[in-house]
């Protein structure tokens, strides 16, 4: 490719389209800008209207119990400040895995980020490389262009001087030189993504469903509070003031502003320590979406091997001479631009000499499996994969089986009638020679496989090698299963066949990318959360439609920008403790937010029903942040820290709402059989208030060893701790809270009261319990009788 023909603009022609705006930028941090973080922390719905509420209580003159409003500000800026330092760590790893461009300026060739490129820059792309703006080809050396990210056909389309090179499509052979035609938001990447995605987006059950419940919530609340306002003035007694904070602490007890905050920030503390373990998150739902994976597709290259590749053997076939396989090999080697592992492994074995004249090429790619070559007078040779070049070779094919058997790649050299690069075909190969090459296995790949086999997660190879092959080597280097490998060649068109075959295999060789995404959709047919490791630009269809798309930062630009995850450091082995990470962050949060959805739900729950009896509602603010902080606040700030990776399978809504619907029920219950039995003290306030919040905090505190269990020392102490805090408060300011001291006879009731609250929250956690378990047992009856 020449290059060295562009001049390109001067530096005066570079300055004078950045000042015009004729600039490439482009946005992909997933992080905001600091004005916008302190905006998404502070400009809320839910800030506002507890905004509200508090200058209502304000009106109502009852100053103590605003306490909520500190809590509300301490939320947002604990918030900012935790995303800013995130912010701060994450950008400064984003510039090491930010795209480059190779632009042609002043005459020499310089390597920019993506964002810097300018209108009418001369910009050279190889195999491999993503385009990041759109482009009229000048120059084209074999350049084949996938852009089934934006067109949905995946078969590579040949370019040719004076055609177009579209952002957001990809090389997959060949290499090219262009002009920049449309960038920034003139690109038909971005025209096109705002008419609809071309990247699935990483899959988030939590944050769909805190969403949704955030919603329905914030259209009830409005209604609810009127209703609950109207029911509070025409309860006997009551004055103003008392409405008002009646209606307040029913309207707060239903906002689970604590549970977007702790989901949003644990999801950006997420991204932060994974950043420091060398992980650049790309999409925050990734890190869900990564935690509940147990179907890991990974190719052999860069994972289970270290990548780099050594010629072992050239071997003659027939008579041919190893002198004249030495020389086509000299010229062959050096002969493309697209350079790859083997690549760099045939520049190493063989030397470049370059006496032959070449008179056409057809460069490699993913889809055909070789590459070819016409010499002037010398013919024309093909190198590539022995299984799409030569089938019929019985002795061949047997010789080729045992090196494979050994672990060793072989790539066969043949002699053609001709090629046709227009189309990528050769004629009548006559096999000449087999380059064998070895591959070397990561030291830390056994320990690597035996983690995700402890966590219950699949690996699956998927590889464009021979698959006995990516067998051996899988065996090797420990992979459960790895004997069961199939060419995929034999997989079945028909899907619904499909998922079932890739069930029986561990192992999948000789794939094309196309297969590499028809696999990954097969086992999400199958109802399994996969995650998708690459590097190439043969696994970017696969990346594009994981659940988790991985790529390591040394990978082609195709890869890294479809990806939800770039490894910096290219190691499969940081995986484990990336998924570690994950499971404990997602652990933690489906843990908590069974605190927040029980006062969320007894909080609804209890103003629908004191609306119908039009009684003062059972809690004044005061005491609902006194349960809050002690049964949700400081619970679920240290859970949230603990480091857990026993990600619960059953879907989040469902794991939280076994524990957070029982507990909600029993609140409610047990706050009515108080206002039935409040006759016998003639419904006196403060009794009442006292018992509601004796009742309601043992709920709570009951709801906080729920969660906590399984036991260790750690959830043990919490327990313990949050309850003397509890008590303490009680004993301590009984007044502050609006209640009587302890130590008055009346206080004998709460005995009883108490045993009847324990008493309903067995009743409905075994009841809860037995429901789930009925709804499994019949899932399993259902799914055998299909089978």
């Amino acid at each position: 490719m020449a290059e060295g023909n562009y001049r390109g603009l001067t530096a005066s022609e570079v300055r004078q389209k950045k000042e015009q705006g004729l600039v490439n930028v482009t946005n992909n941090n997933i992080f905001k800008t600091k004005k916008e973080i302190i905006i998404t922390h502070t400009i809320t719905y839910f800030n506002f209207l507890n905004l509200f509420l508090g200058i209502l209580v304000l009106i109502s003159g009852q100053y103590k119990n605003i306490t909520f409003m500190g809590v509300i500000i301490v939320n947002s800026i604990i918030g900012i400040i935790q995303e800013m330092k995130v912010k701060k760590l994450v950008d400064g790893l984003s510039v090491i895995t930010a795209s480059k461009a190779r632009v042609i300026r002043d005459g020499e060739e310089q390597e920019i980020p993506i964002d810097e490129v300018v209108q009418e820059d001369v910009v050279a792309v190889a195999n491999g490389d993503q385009i990041c703006a759109d482009c009229i080809v000048l120059e084209s050396d074999g350049m084949e262009v996938n852009e089934s990210m934006l067109t949905g056909e995946s078969k590579p389309v040949r370019k040719k001087e004076g055609d177009k090179l579209l952002s957001g499509s990809f090389l997959v052979a060949g290499t090219g030189v262009g002009k920049v035609e449309h960038v920034g938001e003139e690109n038909y990447a971005v025209q096109l993504a705002k008419k609809a995605k071309t990247k699935k987006r990483a899959t988030s059950e939590m944050q769909r469903m805190i969403k949704r419940i955030i919603k329905v919530l914030g259209i009830l609340i409005i209604p609810i509070g009127i209703l609950l306002y109207r029911s509070q003035i025409n309860v006997d007694g009551a004055t103003f003031s008392e409405s008002l904070v009646g209606t307040v602490a029913g309207v707060i007890g239903m906002i689970p502003e604590g549970l977007v905050l702790l989901t949003s920030v644990s999801f950006i503390l997420g991204v932060g320590r994974l950043a420091r373990k060398r992980a650049l998150v790309q999409e925050m739902e990734a890190i869900e979406a990564l935690a509940r994976v147990n179907v890991l597709c990974l190719d052999k290259t860069g994972t289970i091997t270290t990548g780099e590749l050594e010629v072992v053997e050239l071997e003659a076939v027939g008579d041919e001479e190893t002198e004249r396989l030495e020389q086509v090999m000299n010229e062959m080697s050096y002969a493309f631009d697209d350079v790859n592992n083997t690549q760099k492994a045939l520049m190493k074995r063989f030397r470049q000499t370059k006496i032959w004249r070449i008179s056409g090429k057809i460069p490699f790619s993913s889809d055909r499996k070789y590459r070819a070559i016409r010499f002037e007078n010398e013919g024309c040779y093909v190198l590539g994969a022995p299984e799409f070049l030569n089938k019929d070779d019985e002795e061949l094919r047997q010789k080729v089986y045992g090196y494979s058997a050994e672990g060793l790649r072989v790539l066969l050299l043949g002699r053609c009638g001709d090629i046709h690069e227009d189309t990528g075909e050769v004629e009548n190969v006559i096999p000449v020679g087999l380059v064998v090459i070895s591959d070397c296995i990561r030291p830390e790949a056994m320990d690597t496989f035996r983690y995700f086999r402890e966590q219950q997660v699949d690996i699956k190879v998927v590889s464009g090698d021979n698959p006995m092959t990516v067998s051996q080597i899988a065996v090797k280097a420990g992979l459960e299963g790895g004997e069961r490998f199939i060419d995929a060649n034999e997989l079945p068109e028909d899907f619904q066949e499909l998922r079932r075959e890739v069930e029986k295999y561990a192992v999948f060789g000789r794939v094309k990318p196309e297969q590499k995404q028809r696999i990954v959709q097969a086992y999400q047919a199958n109802k399994q959360v996969v995650g998708m490791v690459g590097d190439g630009v043969n696994d970017v269809l696969a990346l594009k439609d994981s659940d988790c798309g991985i790529a390591m930062a040394a990978g082609s630009d195709a890869a890294k920008q479809v990806a939800h995850i770039v490894l910096l450091d290219s190691n499969f082995a940081c995986l484990k403790n990336i998924v570690s990470e994950g499971r404990t962050i997602i652990t933690n949060i489906e843990r908590v937010s069974s605190l927040y959805l029980t006062k969320t739900i007894y909080s609804v729950l209890l103003c629908v029903i004191f609306i119908l009896l039009e009684r003062a509602y059972p809690f004044i603010p005061i005491q609902l942040s006194w349960i809050s902080t002690t049964a949700i606040g400081i619970p679920s700030f240290i859970l949230a820290l603990e480091h857990t990776e026993s990600v619960n399978s059953s879907g989040f809504l469902r794991h939280v709402l076994r524990i957070a619907l029982p507990s909600a029920v029993t609140m409610v219950l047990s706050l009515l059989v108080i206002q039935v039995l409040g006759r016998f003290w003639h419904m006196e306030e403060t009794l009442t208030y006292t018992f509601n919040l004796l009742a309601g905090g043992a709920v709570a505190m009951m709801v906080v060893v729920k969660v906590c269990r399984p036991m260790n020392w750690l959830r043990r102490a919490l327990s313990i701790s949050i309850i003397v805090i509890f008590c303490a408060g009680i004993l301590v300011a009984p007044g502050f809270l609006g209640i009587y001291s302890i130590f008055r006879w009346e206080m004998a009731l709460m005995v009883p009261l108490l045993c009847m609250v324990v008493v309903f929250f067995k009743m409905f956690t075994d009841f809860a319990e037995g429901c789930f378990w009925a709804r499994r047992w019949i899932k399993r009856k259902m799914k055998r009788k299909v089978l």
